[in-house]
């Protein structure tokens, strides 16, 4: 049976670049600018608070672990009142030293192992958007577990370091991701695979991806009248039927232009399109530039 998570993973090809411990004392708080890439942060002890554009904000507590498949702004703080200071993690430096905010010296009010990474997928934007955009996972120790080995990790300069720190962010976006899979979840694909009713009709869109899908066979799959299933999964992934459908076609036609070099025409057969030529005006419109240039630029 297909795994659309899985898949989904499989395609954005996650690779780690970065970590750094950070604590906090006191009067203290950072803004941090929007970033984009995917990132993480693990409280390692103490507690603090974090805003995140767009969400509510969050409490944090040792053993949390927090993910943000895109990185939008976000303000990481103490609970003093605090005029934040501005960073942006585009040009700010790496360090192998753990970075204080507040008061200096001391035992900290918290301590935390924040990172990044990239998504190594050109089309990684087709794809983020089918993840919640804010993942809080609290007191699961094999995440714990994973934070720390990332951490001994990136500070050691040890034979296939970087080939190690790749397949542990692998697993640890995996964890972090299924941890979270109740449907009290973030609105995305994570959500949908939650509601019984929804997941099968997921997996169908992935396993028979070549398949003419209509929202009323979907629907039907899913024990729902056609209304409510549209209803329904508009709600819990964040994208209707057909544009979730979309986003996953283009995402594995760029790929098959990309990687395995296929012809426009095998493409479109593959990802459910009838002929070359309405495939290729789909692709132009989703991705931006007709599949033909793409496959070459790749």
């Amino acid at each position: 049976m297909k795994d659309p998570l899985s898949d989904v993973l499989a395609l954005l090809q996650p690779r780690a670049v970065f970590s750094k411990r950070i604590s906090g004392a006191g009067r203290w708080a950072v803004r941090y600018a929007d970033f984009g890439n995917p990132s993480f942060c693990a409280v390692l002890e103490g507690s603090c608070r974090l805003a995140v554009d767009g969400h509510a904000p969050l409490t944090l507590e040792a053993g949390d672990f927090v993910l943000l498949p895109a990185t939008p702004g976000f303000t990481l703080s103490g609970f003093e009142a605090a005029r934040p200071t501005h960073v942006d993690p585009k040009v700010s430096r790496a360090t192998a030293a753990e970075v204080r905010h507040g008061t200096r010296g001391g035992r900290p009010d918290v301590r935390l192992l924040g990172g990044y990474f990239v998504f190594d997928s050109p089309h990684a934007a087709l794809l983020v958007p089918l993840l919640p955009g804010l993942v809080h996972v609290r007191g699961v120790e094999r995440l714990s577990t994973l934070v720390r080995l990332v951490g001994d990790e990136a500070k050691a300069q040890r034979s296939g370091r970087d080939l190690v720190l790749t397949r542990l962010v692998e697993v640890l976006l995996i964890e972090a991701l299924r941890s979270t899979s109740t449907e009290q979840a973030p609105a995305g694909l994570l959500r949908g695979l939650c509601d019984p009713r929804l997941a099968p009709a997921i997996r169908l869109m992935h396993g028979q991806l070549a398949r003419t899908w209509t929202v009323p066979q979907l629907a039907k799959a899913a024990g729902l009248s056609r209304s409510s299933f549209f209803e329904r999964f508009t709600r819990a992934v964040g994208l209707p039927p057909m544009e979730y459908l979309l986003a996953w076609r283009m995402a594995v036609a760029c790929d098959l232009l990309r990687r395995e070099g296929m012809a426009v025409a095998e493409v479109a057969e593959r990802v459910g399109y009838g002929s070359a030529s309405t495939f290729s005006t789909a692709f132009s419109r989703h991705v931006g530039q007709p599949p033909s240039r793409y496959a070459r630029g790749a």
